[in-house]
């Protein structure tokens, strides 16, 4: 069932959202009347503090509160807008500030379902780091709240909000490589995935991504990226999914796997598989994209398309973006010819998208509906390893 269909016909808990992205356009987009957005960052860890760097440098953006319930982080969090913003150690004060208008949520993935509730109730428009919610009723109610209000919402799949990405969809639906057979998506992650933690009680609030009470593991904070990516490409949810992984590596007391392997079955008939690991084997991002005309490869910036008949032109040339020619210096024997596209780096994309949703009063394109979809992919893909049952949409 092709994603925009699925969000009308009924719930989430059974098919799908709520309301399709121009319904939610409709009835959720309300003039600014500012050219600055004041936004209020909750979460000041390695990634709050990362997307601030990058909302320092964009127009338009004024970082005028910050949040963290650590008070070193919060003190790094206020620091990193040079001592100009608000702190604040509870998101229930941050929302009552009349100042802020939006706020970002930079927080373990448990918390994201009832801070971003609170937010909209608050009338606060929301950029929410993925993965969306936590739990199969949590999405659904999420996506219901923001589908009744006036607020502009963005998922931070980033890679949604990528000009190179988003030129990548286009070819794969336009049939540049024919049809569709499937998708080969890795994530390797070298060493073993934790964080210094400065004492023994901070373990469990910095290294949440370990434990399950917390976190989707790299499921969630990883391929969730590649997950959303292949169901925009194919503009399906998956019917079956199946999946198992393990902690087989790193024995140190953690409770989410350290490498998964999910296979996707989509309405069409594409599969899809999504490996991630952590290791120091060689590798890193990659998804493949295979048709039966040829192969489009990316990684996190870059794209190659490979055809399986070679071009019989020889002469330099570009058309829609994919350059046309053998120059020794970009031709690559493995992954072919790139694709050649002008982008930002796709957080700094997503931020500048969030904040021109805001003054333009319209959704993002990684809103609420894509974000709810694949949130509840990833909820299903945990179910299926968790429990080693095949897991129906």
């Amino acid at each position: 069932m092709k994603r925009r269909e699925f969000v009308v016909k009924s719930g989430l808990a059974s098919a799908g959202v709520i309301a399709t992205t121009s319904a939610l356009g409709a009835v959720s987009c309300t003039s600014f009347g500012k050219s600055e957005i004041n936004i209020g960052v909750i979460g000041t860890g390695q990634r709050g503090l990362g997307l601030m760097s990058l909302m320092n440098n964009i127009e338009g953006i004024n970082v005028a509160a910050v949040c963290d319930v650590l008070p070193f982080r919060l003190k790094e969090g206020v620091t990193q807008t040079n001592n100009t913003a608000k702190a604040y150690d509870s998101y229930v004060n941050l929302l009552k500030d009349k100042a802020i208008d939006s706020v970002l949520i930079a927080t373990p993935f448990s918390s994201h379902y009832e801070i971003a509730m609170a937010a909209v109730e608050a009338g606060k428009h929301v950029y929410c780091e993925k993965t969306l919610a936590k739990g199969l009723k949590e999405i659904e109610t999420l996506a219901d709240k923001v589908s009744d209000s006036k607020i502009i919402f963005q998922t931070g799949h980033q890679y949604h909000s990528s000009r190179l990405y988003k030129h990548v969809v286009d070819l794969l639906q336009k049939g540049e490589i024919g049809n569709i057979r499937s998708f080969e998506c890795r994530w390797y992650r070298k060493g073993d995935w934790r964080r210094e933690v400065p004492e023994p009680k901070y373990e469990r609030a910095i290294n949440w991504r370990m434990y399950k009470e917390y976190s989707g593991g790299m499921t969630a904070e990883l391929s969730s990226h590649q997950i959303d990516f292949v169901s925009w490409v194919l503009d399906e949810n998956p019917n079956k999914i199946m999946g198992t992984g393990g902690i087989n590596i790193w024995n140190d007391g953690r409770g989410t796997y350290d490498n998964t392997h999910l296979i996707f079955e989509y309405p069409s008939g594409v599969k899809a598989h999504f490996k991630c690991l952590t290791s120091n084997i060689p590798g890193g991002y990659e998804i493949k994209a295979i048709g039966d005309k040829g192969i489009i490869t990316m990684t996190t910036g870059k794209a190659w398309i490979n055809y399986y008949k070679k071009p019989e032109k020889t002469e330099l040339s570009e058309v829609d973006g994919v350059a046309g020619a053998t120059l020794p210096a970009e031709y690559n024997s493995e992954k072919g010819m790139p694709i050649k596209v002008e982008h930002l780096d796709p957080s700094k994309q997503a931020l500048v998208d969030f904040k021109n949703a805001i003054l333009e009063g319209k959704q993002p394109i990684s809103n609420i509906q894509t974000g709810a979809s694949t949130a509840k992919a990833v909820q299903l893909s945990l179910d299926a390893m968790y429990t080693e049952e095949v897991q129906y949409w």
